[in-house]
């Protein structure tokens, strides 16, 4: 490795540990105090996903000041977080899903922050909402973190060669350790919940955090660029940090559906298939 590179990659770290320290503990105090300071930050950063979204999707601004309809697009997913900071939780899916008026690409745009934006609402809503949201941020980045390590020491076969080349098996085994640890730390500590379904659930939420990081990879190689965008210095866009919180949060939101009393990873499968089968009869007696 040269001088110049080592120093540029030494530059790079530096950046992004900056940025880390930065937004981290701004994070954590947003999702402890909860309010209006949680809210304010799903919001920024669903609108900023958006935005970024947008441009990997080839959607252009126009000349001057945005198009109309670039500014609509912007509003649709920050209406359907009011809506659902109102307790219009139907009002707020409905408008998520009415966005595919605009066409799949754009749709695609309005979802991917929304539904993640609406799930962390609903994972903050009860009294210990900050432990539940904790846990899923705490389990992506152990399962990212982890996954980088273990490609790193371990390397082997690749993952996904065509999507990203530089994802390992042996990374994504890593990762999923690594995440069902966290959960299982998180829950233990917490007090809440059983260590052993934060053991489980944390490994499910690590292969759907790295799904997600899959999908976006997948997303930014079909548009041929790297990064998704700028916005985190040191870090690339919003996209590229937040991808597999984007996948995971809704996962959990899901789960705590069926338990709403317990903590999400107190689940088991029979309280998943009560919960599916009685919203199936729900749906199919209302339908008549």
């Amino acid at each position: 490795m040269s001088q110049q590179s080592a120093a540029q990659r030494w530059s790079d770290l530096r950046l992004r540990l900056i940025s880390a320290a930065i937004i981290v503990p701004v994070a954590v105090f947003c999702i402890l105090m909860g309010g209006l300071a949680y809210r304010a930050m799903i919001l920024l950063v669903s609108l900023g996903l958006v935005y970024e979204a947008m441009a990997m999707a080839g959607l252009r601004w126009g000349r001057g000041a945005l198009h109309w309809r670039g500014w609509l697009l912007l509003a649709w997913p920050l209406a359907a977080l009011l809506a659902a900071m109102r307790g219009e939780w139907r009002v707020a899916f409905a408008l998520v899903f009415a966005a595919g008026i605009f066409g799949a690409a754009q749709w695609a745009c309005v979802a991917v922050a929304a539904l993640g934006g609406l799930s962390l609402f609903w994972l903050r809503e009860p009294s210990h909402g900050a432990v539940l949201v904790l846990f899923v941020v705490v389990v992506v980045i152990a399962s990212d973190s982890g996954a980088y390590l273990a490609g790193r020491v371990f390397g082997g076969a690749k993952l996904a060669p065509r999507i990203s080349p530089g994802k390992t098996r042996s990374g994504a085994v890593g990762g999923l350790v690594a995440a069902g640890i966290a959960g299982m730390t998180t829950a233990f500590f917490s007090g809440l919940g059983s260590p052993l379904g934060g053991l489980l659930w944390g490994m499910v939420l690590g292969c759907a955090s790295q799904s997600g990081d899959l999908a976006e990879s997948a997303a930014k190689r079909r548009v041929g660029i790297k990064d998704s965008g700028k916005l985190i210095p040191g870090h690339g866009g919003l996209l590229d940090r937040f991808d597999g919180l984007l996948a995971a949060a809704p996962l959990a939101a899901l789960l705590s559906l069926c338990v709403p009393t317990h903590v999400f990873w107190d689940a088991t499968p029979h309280d998943v298939i009560v919960a599916l089968t009685h919203y199936l009869v729900s749906s199919s007696a209302s339908s008549h």
